[in-house]
């Protein structure tokens, strides 16, 4: 039996420990967290955004109501289930204002336009919305390798032109296809990581979730935009439905509850911005909350095509929890599928209850829940609606209740199965243990989803953070610009007016955050507008009186027109005056720390500090300004610390010069000069 040499294995130590850390790595990047850094929704009852998501289910309301608006002549509403081609149920969850896309801000024409599926029209809004929302203004992705999943179903917009060919405009065919219900948004945004359209019926968001987790992770993109969209352009699935007798009579899904008597559809539209955890840790975002883990499988041979199927859903909770490398008393509460059948309900709970319910203790039950039983069943944006509510849910350690729940339902054995069903608002604090939630997604084509979120981990830093924050800041009552824009005059009106209600909403924001985030976070169109103000009651006034077309002192609008080569001019001697730099000092970080380096630079040379001549002219130990040795060296700091604060704002010049000691900062601001 041969042996290997000592001084052979020596030698091969270094390629091994090399092999061992690049399967450390790799591993590390297939289950490394991925962050939630924005989210934008349109979900049924005029719901525009997450905080209003949130009112609704913190305040356990509903937004179910009468058939939809577009529908009216169709006359499909028959209280008898077996009247043909009608639907026994008049209610559901409806998108409000479908019609109201403004296809010029995309650079969409009428006629496009009018051919485009509003799936289509929903996604590119959202996806707007929650760029913005990221503090990303969406015109610097161009060219990026930025990814978009999204969940939808086969369109049913094209039916309303019942196939006549004489519409057929060149617009029907790329206006009506899913696939580019994903490759619009990458198109309008000039995106160029993988787009990709999932149709697994109502598991399509959670679907398109799982697959832009793995190129986040596989580095097939940077950033991802996933979600989910349904409109429903015309009535067939509710008449489809009511020949199956699956719908409830009023169009509300019972999750789980003894009065659960079919499905309620709905409609909605759901965009998340994902990035890997450590790029958005890296890039300073604001993480919302961590998907820890996903999975997805089929459920093959069941009952039935549509049939769900308990053995299949088991798996794809183990398969979440291996992802996430979690065990299942790591898991809180589970956003269910949660449709309100007396099929389906019973099957989820069985089992949630054979994979969580053994070893949980009495006192931490999994609780369990259904946004649907607000809004209804989204179809393929329901999975992104869930977890909207459960991110939503971790911010505001609330766990919402679930609605029609009063008497949960006898078919689930709840004795013992370690669930309990949300009847009630759940405190859901941050604690020293990590809150945990899952979501799952059904869809009747058999594709189980489930994606396993967690909350967001407090930064060691924050508090260094907010210091540097506050003390770089502008000051309370500083005089503060907030701008607006938009393609046209009434856009820029609409924006005010939109601005003014959020402030008036928000009177304890903070001023300089909303200037900082008009300034720098949102996209500048050419017609602008911009108020000054110390305080938010202030900035809302004049806001409000640009949304109203009048004027206002504090405010001032105009067109932007292509802007030319920029040149810094410095000016020589005679341009100073006294107390020229103390409130700059005071409230721009980048000019102060420019003074700072010019201090530290001249004070060894002339004994006295430029620093202080600037920004305490009165003080008994400066030497007089208007003296040659004092005024030129003041001059030559002024200079450097403006063009500090100017290219901290993003102005840069193509060209710089000088007169006098103002040739000098030219000098250094050009590079000729440290």
């Amino acid at each position: 039996m041969s042996t290997t040499p000592p001084d052979r294995m020596e030698a091969a130590l270094p390629a091994i420990r090399q092999l061992q850390k690049r399967a450390a790595d790799l591993e590390a990047q297939r289950t490394e967290p991925i962050a939630v850094v924005s989210m934008a929704c349109r979900l049924p009852g005029g719901i525009d955004t997450p905080e209003a998501f949130w009112d609704l289910l913190a305040g356990g309301g509903e937004a179910i109501g009468d058939l939809p608006k577009r529908w009216a002549g169709l006359d499909i509403y028959d209280e008898d289930p077996e009247a043909v081609g009608k639907s026994y149920a008049r209610e559901g969850g409806f998108l409000t204002d479908v019609e109201g896309f403004d296809a010029s801000f995309f650079g969409i024409s009428p006629r496009e336009a009018q051919s485009m599926d509003p799936q289509q029209r929903l996604v590119l809004e959202t996806s707007w919305e929650a760029l913005e929302r990221a503090g990303i203004r969406p015109e610097t992705l161009t060219g990026s390798r930025t990814g978009v999943y999204l969940g939808t179903m086969s369109s049913d917009y094209n039916g309303l032109h019942h196939h006549d060919l004489d519409v057929l405009d060149g617009y029907v065919n790329s206006g009506n296809a899913s696939s580019v219900v994903s490759g619009r948004v990458s198109y309008s945004l000039g995106l160029q990581g993988p787009a990709v359209s999932v149709d697994t019926a109502c598991s399509s968001s959670l679907v398109a979730m799982h697959l832009a987790i793995g190129a986040l992770r596989t580095r097939d993109c940077e950033l991802a935009l996933v979600g989910g969209v349904t409109v429903m352009s015309t009535p067939a699935t509710f008449v489809e439905f009511s020949r199956l007798k699956g719908l409830s009579p009023d169009g509300r899904c019972r999750s789980f509850s003894d009065d659960a008597d079919g499905v309620g559809w709905a409609e909605g539209a759901g965009i998340l911005v994902l990035k890997r955890l450590s790029a958005a840790q890296r890039d300073g975002d604001q993480i919302l909350a961590v998907i820890k883990g996903s999975a997805v499988n089929q459920d093959g041979r069941s009952q039935g095509l549509t049939a769900p199927n308990g053995p299949s859903q088991q798996r794809v909770l183990k398969d979440a929890l291996a992802s996430a490398r979690l065990g299942t008393t790591d898991i809180d509460v589970i956003e269910a599928h949660g449709t309100g059948t007396t099929l389906g309900d019973p099957i989820e709970a069985g089992a949630l209850a054979e994979v969580f319910g053994p070893g949980r203790d009495a006192d931490r039950p999994l609780y369990l829940g259904s946004s649907k039983s607000n809004i209804g069943h989204a179809q393929a944006a329901a999975g992104v609606a869930g977890v909207i509510k459960m991110v939503l849910a971790l911010q505001h350690q609330t766990l919402p209740k679930t609605l029609h729940a009063e008497a949960p339902s006898s078919h689930i054995e709840w004795d013992g199965s370690g669930l309990e069903l949300l009847q009630d608002n759940q405190p859901w604090q941050r604690g020293e243990r990590i809150r945990r939630a899952g979501v799952s997604s059904f869809g009747i084509s058999g594709t189980n989803a489930h994606v396993i979120i967690e909350e967001a981990p407090e930064r060691a830093e924050v508090a260094e953070v907010a210091a540097e924050e506050d003390s770089g800041g502008p000051t309370p009552g500083a005089v503060l610009p907030v701008v607006v824009s938009g393609r046209t005059e009434n856009a820029m009106r609409e924006q005010a007016g939109r601005w003014a209600d959020w402030l008036q909403q928000h009177d304890t924001a903070d001023l300089g955050a909303v200037a900082t985030t008009a300034a720098l976070h949102r996209t500048h169109f050419d017609v602008r507008a911009g108020v000054v103000a110390s305080t938010v009651e202030e900035a809302a006034e004049a806001l409000r009186a640009l949304a109203s077309g009048g004027t206002h002192p504090n405010a001032v609008t105009g067109t932007a027109t292509p802007r030319g080569k920029i040149v810094f001019v410095y000016p020589g001697q005679g341009s100073q005056w006294h107390g020229m730099g103390t409130d700059l000092y005071a409230h721009n970080p980048a000019f102060a720390e420019a003074i700072d380096a010019c201090d530290a630079a001249l004070e060894p040379h002339t004994g006295w500090s430029v620093r202080r001549v600037l920004t305490d002219p009165d003080h008994p130990d400066n030497p007089p300004l208007d003296r040659v040795d004092v005024v030129q060296p003041a001059l030559f700091a002024m200079g450097i610390a403006l063009t500090a604060a100017w290219q901290a704002l993003g102005i840069t010049p193509a060209a710089v010069i000088g007169h006098s000691q103002g040739e000098v900062v030219a000098a250094v601001t050009s590079g000729a000069l440290t």
